[in-house]
């Protein structure tokens, strides 16, 4: 496995396990984090990646985040991937999606996630995964 991706498991791992401190710390104090690529404005630096997981954790419960594929370079990393999790009120969303993320030294520099929100809407408000993402997600993860 490569370098770049064996520490975005470990951010993975942190995550699902709701340790918002352990994903900040895998960040550089400058991130820019597009958590939603051309559809919402970037957070910038630690404080707002804080209060992005924040808010965005305390809706969620479990957490299947996934990766299928990957490439990268010496500082950055393409993933392809999904992430699923279940609302607290129950709700199963699977957002299939891009990323890439850069890295400056071991910190998350930069990271770019590319979703689409129709179908995360779609989901959100209760209906079944399309068949186009049960295809999606079905692959094995890395």
């Amino acid at each position: 496995m490569s370098t770049r991706f064996e520490q975005f498991k470990t951010v993975i791992e942190f995550w699902k396990n709701k340790d918002i401190d352990a994903v900040i710390d895998a960040m550089s104090d400058d991130i820019v984090w597009h958590y939603a690529a051309a559809i919402a404005p970037p957070v910038r630096g630690k404080d707002e990646a804080r209060a992005f997981l924040e808010r965005f954790g305390g809706a969620i419960g479990e957490v299947k985040w996934r990766i299928f594929e990957t490439a990268e370079t010496a500082d950055r990393l393409f993933v392809e991937g999904v992430d699923e999790y279940v609302t607290k009120d129950g709700v199963a969303v699977a957002a299939p999606y891009a990323g890439v993320i850069e890295y400056s030294g071991d910190k998350i520099s930069g990271w770019r996630d590319y979703v689409d929100s129709g179908v995360m809407s779609h989901m959100k408000a209760g209906n079944p995964y399309p068949e186009q993402v049960k295809e999606l997600i079905a692959r094995p993860a890395r």
